[in-house]
């Protein structure tokens, strides 16, 4: 028996019950390594208690009902990392720290990390470097830091919905991009040092598709050398990201968006880009701003359907 995993048997059948393992970097418990603690995992998943420590490994989970905990202190005890990049892997995707496929993941109280451009200089091509890819649906990431430069974090696929709350994400370009239907609340996003900074580029497709990023009561801070910063870009022409609540402690761009035109069109006149009751020296009410009534359907439980994400531990 590995942790509290257990097997029972009845007749002919044999069914196995997910419980909890323990890594160590050190090797004091189950796993050295927290790959080897989600291969022995069933298929019904399971909770992973992590030591302090830095794991330096590329990590896969494609099982649903995974958890991952780290238990020190704070979330920089337990530190996930590697340092691949796009021009290193053979692509942004494949050069995640982390990536995740598997339904009803649950992270709290540890770091993810790409180090690639932390000894290295940002170059227009191959420098995209992310710390986690998350496909998954139902997704909750409770007290995570998430820290790289280019392409940090990666919530994508189109319905899958991912609930970031009390985390911090830093970065510097396109640092929060892809489609996935993401809410992030309570989170401090953080602009590091560069001459223009773009927090999302979210990849909403076309109108219908069920994508889109919600900031509710985040905070927005930035390096003092993070020159000039964007709220967003479109990757894709529909581009969706609304901020509610949202103290903008750093200045930003007075228009708050960068164009990026696609197939020699202008996308900004198709996307979706607002704002309700933000504040701080990068408010601007100029911006477009959304009505009582409108910031409704961006409250969590409407932007998901129903599905009461802030109740998942």
């Amino acid at each position: 028996m590995v942790g509290s995993v257990w097997i029972w048997c009845l007749a002919s059948s044999c069914a196995i019950s997910a419980g909890t393992f323990t890594v160590a970097a050190d090797g004091s418990a189950d796993f050295k390594t927290i790959q080897a603690a989600v291969d022995a995992a069933p298929a019904s998943g399971g909770s992973i208690s992590i030591r302090p420590g830095l794991y330096r490994e590329k990590l896969v989970i494609n099982k649903a009902h995974i958890q991952l905990r780290g238990t020190g202190t704070k979330a920089s005890d337990v530190i996930l990392s590697y340092d691949d990049s796009a021009g290193t892997a053979g692509g942004t995707t494949k050069s995640a720290s982390v990536t995740i496929s598997g339904d009803d993941f649950y992270a709290e109280n540890l770091t993810m990390e790409n180090t690639f451009s932390r000894t290295r200089p940002l170059k227009q091509e191959g420098s995209q470097a992310v710390a986690l890819k998350i496909t998954g649906d139902r997704s909750v990431l409770r007290n995570v830091r998430f820290l790289g430069f280019q392409d940090t974090l990666y919530p994508t696929g189109a319905g899958s919905r991912q609930y970031f709350v009390d985390c911090y994400i830093e970065g510097n370009v396109d640092f929060i991009f892809g489609n996935a239907k993401a809410f992030f609340e309570n989170c401090e996003i953080h602009s590091l040092a560069h001459q223009v900074v773009y927090i999302t580029a979210q990849s909403k497709l076309h109108e219908d598709e069920q994508s889109g990023y919600v900031f509710d009561h985040c905070r927005l801070t930035a390096d003092p050398d993070a020159k000039v910063v964007y709220l967003g870009r479109p990757w894709r022409a529909c581009s969706t990201v609304v901020f509610l609540n949202t103290k903008m402690e750093t200045p930003i761009a007075p228009q708050g968006w960068h164009e990026w035109e696609h197939d020699g069109k202008p996308s900004l006149p198709t996307v979706f880009y607002a704002e309700y009751k933000s504040s701080g020296p990068g408010a601007n009410p100029a911006r477009k701003q959304l009505s009582d009534a409108e910031a409704k359907r961006f409250a969590l439980a409407a932007f998901f359907d129903g599905w009461n994400a802030a109740e998942v531990r």
